[in-house]
């Protein structure tokens, strides 16, 4: 099997190379893709997924081929098209993951109709804010999908249509089962022009209420061609995407994606021995997981000597990874392979990487004094700067701006991956966006810096610098100093009081395994011990209030990004 791949590598290559061609000079639908692999690959599972069992309790798998896949979505987009969701038509779409999240994703793709696809951990009160500020006039969803739409029917008063995917209870509208055609034909695709709308997707609301970001088919097709070029993709490859999203590259990369056993809002608790199970049986090659993901199966990996020999690379994101982290899970691995963190947001991504030969080789040191988190170059076609902190809307683009290297400030990029505008607040756009003619600069709303080599270090969110009589502290290079004791997982630094004058507070998380149950309950020796490290440091002698916290808040999408804001409340309300 593997032999038969690489022989077939050229052609697959010249083929991508064509297909960009084509993309940049006409018509580029993100959904255009699909075909194409299927007719590089037709017989190759495009999606796969365990069933049952077998009575040795082995995992039996099924799947979908990129054929089978791409008349799918051609049979969805006839029959969706017959019921009236059109080109530009705002779609909920809420399905769970599955070959049928798929199929239904690229076939609104290919009508031109603009998925809107939104976490369900958020939490449903806040969904239903976000779902009402869209406007969708479309509604394709799973049974508890429908009740929710039918609690809240102001929310979703523009509905025009209706599909269940599933069983169709006391609601009106359609069932999916009933508009897949028997019989598959050829649907003709959208001719979409590369800044048309393709998708809407919700940012986490880790630092505010969660924002509709409006992705472009011009977006979505470059970041497909830099996320293959960057890490040197190729169709035949094996993803295990433990994020749905980040899924719906896999079909348009030709890798075929595991559909993996666990749920996609708590990767924190994740059971480790089922996403080993899966790399093996399918020797997965390529992964997704966040750094909470990692960590919980990098540490039972750890514990079980377990080695995964198929995997040639890990892409996390959403938080930085902590250097043990990425020391745990790469043990597990070959030598040549490496675990990539990239950095970037919903609104843009991505804009640059990094990976655990370069930090484990060399920046973590730099990190463990207070440096910041390295995240790499910036990738091919993405300009990145540092820029003045400043907290009002910028209304042009200014040279004058930047800051000098080293020198630590907001981080701005623009490039093709880069969205123009919120679609549920102007105010947000004009916050995050600097307008530059033709282009736009998002600000990733992130403190860093740039050094020498024009790397990018990543020191935290804007939001959470804490500004204290005798200047700001970031939050990244104050945590880190903290981090290195041997029996802590994780800290976060913030603020009391009103700027410029806030105190600093440092939570701490302890680590479970390194800690003994005593320490746990009276942890006074080690809150001594951060004390005198903290105490060592210039960027952190001003630090003298430091507590243990029972477990960080966290956000729902990757469980990885600490909510500093819940944080600060509790500082206020539990302090001595």
């Amino acid at each position: 099997m593997h032999s038969e791949e690489e022989k077939t590598m050229p052609d697959h290559n010249a083929a991508m190379e064509s297909s960009d061609t084509q993309c940049a000079s006409g018509p580029v639908n993100v959904a255009a893709h699909l075909p194409r692999m299927a007719a590089l690959q037709p017989e190759t599972p495009a999606l796969v997924w365990r069933t049952s069992r077998d009575r040795a309790g082995r995992a039996v798998y099924s799947h979908l081929t990129f054929k089978q896949l791409d008349e799918e979505s051609d049979r969805y987009a006839h029959g969706f098209e017959s019921i009236g969701i059109r080109r530009g038509m705002k779609t909920i779409l809420m399905v769970r993951p599955s070959s049928e999240f798929f199929a239904l994703t690229f076939a609104l793709y290919k009508i031109g109709a603009v998925p809107v696809l939104i976490d369900p951990g958020m939490g449903k009160l806040r969904m239903v804010d976000c779902l009402r500020a869209v406007e969708a006039e479309a509604f394709v969803g799973i049974p508890i999908a429908h009740v929710l739409r039918c609690m809240f029917p102001s929310a979703f008063r523009q509905i025009s249509v209706c599909v269940t995917v599933g069983r169709k209870l006391g609601w009106g509208g359609h069932r999916l089962s009933d508009l897949r055609g028997d019989a598959w034909r050829r649907y003709e695709m959208a001719d979409t022009q590369p800044t048309d709308p393709a998708a809407i997707i919700f940012t986490t609301g880790s630092t505010g209420p969660p924002k509709g970001v409006l992705y472009e088919h011009g977006m979505f097709d470059a970041q497909v061609r830099i996320l293959r070029e960057h890490f040197g993709i190729q169709p035949g490859e094996v993803d295990l995407p433990t994020f749905p999203l980040f899924a719906l590259f896999d079909p348009a990369l030709g890798m075929t994606a595991v559909i993996p056993e666990m749920d996609p809002t708590r990767p924190a608790f994740v059971d480790p021995t089922l996403i080993i199970e899966a790399i093996r049986d399918q020797d997965v090659t390529h992964m997704f997981g966040s750094p909470a993901l990692l960590n919980r199966v990098g540490r039972y990996g750890e514990a079980n000597a377990v080695k995964l020999p198929s995997i040639r690379r890990v892409v996390s994101a959403g938080a930085p990874v902590p250097p043990a982290t990425l020391r745990r899970f790469s043990r597990m691995l070959n030598d040549d392979a490496q675990v990539f963190t990239p950095y970037g947001a919903t609104e843009a991504l991505p804009v640059a990487s990094i990976g655990s030969h370069e930090i484990l080789g060399e920046t973590a040191a730099v990190s463990a004094q207070g440096g910041g988190t390295c995240v790499g170059l910036p990738v091919p076609h993405a300009t990145v700067r540092i820029i003045r902190l400043i907290d009002e809307a910028i209304p042009n683009w200014s040279e004058d701006l930047r800051v000098a290297d080293g020198e630590i400030g907001e981080i701005v990029v623009k490039g093709p991956v880069v969205t123009r505008a919120y679609l549920t607040s102007e105010t947000a756009t004009r916050k995050a966006k600097i307008p530059d003619g033709d282009d736009v600069w998002h600000r990733m709303g992130d403190v860093g810096r740039m050094d020498r080599q024009g790397r990018i270090w990543f020191c935290g969110r804007k939001a959470h610098r804490v500004i204290t009589k005798d200047g700001p502290m970031f939050t990244i290079p104050c945590e880190s100093i903290y981090n290195a004791h041997p029996k802590v997982f994780r800290t976060a630094l913030v603020g009391i009081g009103q700027a410029p004058n806030q105190e600093p507070v440092i939570w701490v998380e302890l680590d479970p395994d390194a800690c003994t149950r005593a320490e746990r309950r009276r942890p006074k020796t080690i809150l001594d011990e951060l004390r005198r490290l903290g105490a060592n440091h210039a960027l952190t002698q001003g630090i003298r209030d430091i507590r243990v916290h029972g477990g960080f808040p966290v956000d729902i999408r990757h469980n990885a990004k600490i909510f500093r804001e819940k944080l600060a409340v509790e500082a206020v309300q539990t302090r001595p």
